[in-house]
């Protein structure tokens, strides 16, 4: 457990996990597996992602984050997909005074470009429900959600090359369903790309492994590939 034998769960420190929209805790199992073989404190938590907007969705997780929170001497966050636009209007509104650390994966923080494609759609309309239609590139009818300022952010970016449709919808680097640019906040303190598609990221051993780096250090490992090194990743 990393050091951690004869630690009272007041003195670890806690990470809280947020899946993405249509995924289940148990899509982060294998992460919230490694982070507690690390020596974490793990809330992997279930959230309804699909029949809430944004703003109830952070109402509805605060409870049991609040709860853990006081158990913990620093609590980290890390959120996949949509579970990192989960965590940026938390923080918003509901900031710990014991805030570590945060890591968001392949999270489409300045929206998706598959979203803006089938926004509109009746299907994906009734499948992701609101919190589906704030996945889109214009954000400025929730912009005012986020808060971005004043913690450590680290950034992992999906990279599939062997998509020819979403290379045609993106027109950039993608993971399938975000692009690189997307990923991107100005402040964040660090970002990477890990070779990976949109479905498979969160279950990535290098994912795992960069996250722990990350929430221990604030950096991710030095030999990784940073996003300014791909042809169109700020674009």
């Amino acid at each position: 457990m990393g050091g951690t034998a004869g630690m009272t769960s007041n003195e670890r420190e806690g990470v809280v996990l947020l899946h993405g929209i249509m995924k289940s805790s148990k899509s982060l199992s294998r992460l919230a597996a490694h982070l507690a073989s690390q020596g974490f404190a793990v809330l992997n938590l279930d959230y309804p992602s699909t029949r809430m907007s944004l703003a109830e969705l952070r109402e509805t997780v605060h409870e049991q984050i609040a709860a853990f929170a006081s158990r913990v001497a620093r609590l980290h966050f890390v959120g996949f997909s949509m579970g990192g636009l989960v965590i940026r209007a938390y923080l918003k509104a509901h900031r710990p005074q014991n805030l570590g650390r945060v890591v968001m994966i392949g999270t489409p923080n300045n929206g998706s470009e598959m979203a803006d494609l089938l926004k509109d759609n009746k299907l994906f309309v009734s499948l992701l429900g609101p919190a589906g239609q704030q996945l889109v590139t214009n954000q400025s009818s929730f912009r005012h959600l986020f808060e971005d300022e004043g913690y450590e952010l680290g950034v992992i970016a999906g990279r599939n090359v062997a998509n020819p449709i979403a290379a045609v919808i993106f027109k950039a680097p993608n993971d399938g369903k975000v692009s690189v640019a997307s990923a991107i906040l100005p402040e964040c303190s660090d970002h990477i790309i890990i070779r990976s598609n949109h479905a498979l990221i969160a279950l990535s051993r290098r994912t795992h492994t960069e996250t722990c780096a990350f929430l221990r250090t604030g950096r991710f490992s030095g030999g990784s590939e940073r996003m300014s090194t791909v042809s169109g990743a700020g674009k």
